[in-house]
């Protein structure tokens, strides 16, 4: 941003000394603090819901071998999933699935020490998985459940006779949807006597609990900065097709320029 256009945008903004800054920065405080609150008691209501015992047995592909959903816990009591959109034959995984595992791997050592696991399930075959996670240089577990019914069970995957209906089962209501695949973050838990059980599933916008991206984003004068579009992720990239952000450009071309001058 130049000059000229940084004082157009902050001519538009509320400027304050700095005892009413000070003023407004605590009553937005107090706003804070509920917020937080209210987070906490949302956590205590979803830990409170009643769980449902998974009957089927389910299996996936691993790089290991054909692994069980008792296996994929790997010794853990818990088990958190992300619903990646990588269908069978797609090229690539879905752009906000891979935005959201990007945030995956720093994640995962300390999910490790409060006794949870956490990998992708996506339905494409392995191979086309392993393809795409070497692409993009993702350390996490990521396993298939191809020929396996757990994508279409928690209402991530949907058939063509679902499609060709309009609408399909998402986000706990029926609704059109424009693939066959959706995001979602799903929740078990293993007992002791080995019983496993589905605790929790969000999906739609619940699963910007992954992208600690936008936390960051809503704490700067620019928000989000998103287009108001029916998709409002349209300018997320996979990570290594990114172009240069514009600073980067701005901050190379000075750099031509003073290595001409």
């Amino acid at each position: 941003m130049n000059t000229r256009t940084a004082e157009r945008s902050s001519a538009k903004h509320p400027i304050a000394s700095s005892e009413q800054w000070l003023a407004a920065r605590r009553t937005l405080l107090a706003h804070e603090k509920e917020l937080t609150h209210l987070r906490d008691q949302v956590a205590r209501e979803r830990r409170a819901l009643p769980w449902v015992r998974i009957e089927k047995n389910h299996v996936f592909d691993t790089p290991e071998g054909r692994r069980t959903l008792a296996d994929l816990f790997a010794g853990r009591r818990q088990l958190l999933v992300q619903h990646f959109m990588l269908g069978p034959g797609w090229e690539q995984g879905c752009p906000s699935c891979s935005f959201m595992a990007d945030h995956t791997d720093p994640m995962t050592v300390h999910l490790a020490h409060r006794d949870v696991t956490m990998l992708a399930v996506s339905r494409a075959p392995l191979a086309e998985i392993e393809r795409f996670r070497r692409r993009m240089g993702w350390q996490f577990k990521w396993v298939s459940s191809h020929g396996d019914d757990f994508n279409y069970d928690f209402h991530v995957s949907f058939t063509p006779e679902e499609r060709a209906r309009g609408e399909v089962c998402y986000n706990y209501h029926m609704t059109p949807f424009p693939s066959e695949e959706a995001p979602g973050i799903s929740v078990f838990y293993r007992d002791d006597a080995g019983g496993i059980f589905h605790t929790y599933s969000t999906y739609g916008r619940g699963v910007e609990v992954m992208m600690g991206t936008y936390d960051m984003l809503d704490l700067t004068p620019k928000g989000r900065d998103e287009r108001d579009v029916p998709n409002k992720m349209e300018w997320v990239r996979h990570h290594d097709r990114y172009e240069p952000a514009p600073a980067e450009k701005a901050a190379s071309a000075a750099g031509c320029c003073h290595e001409h001058a």
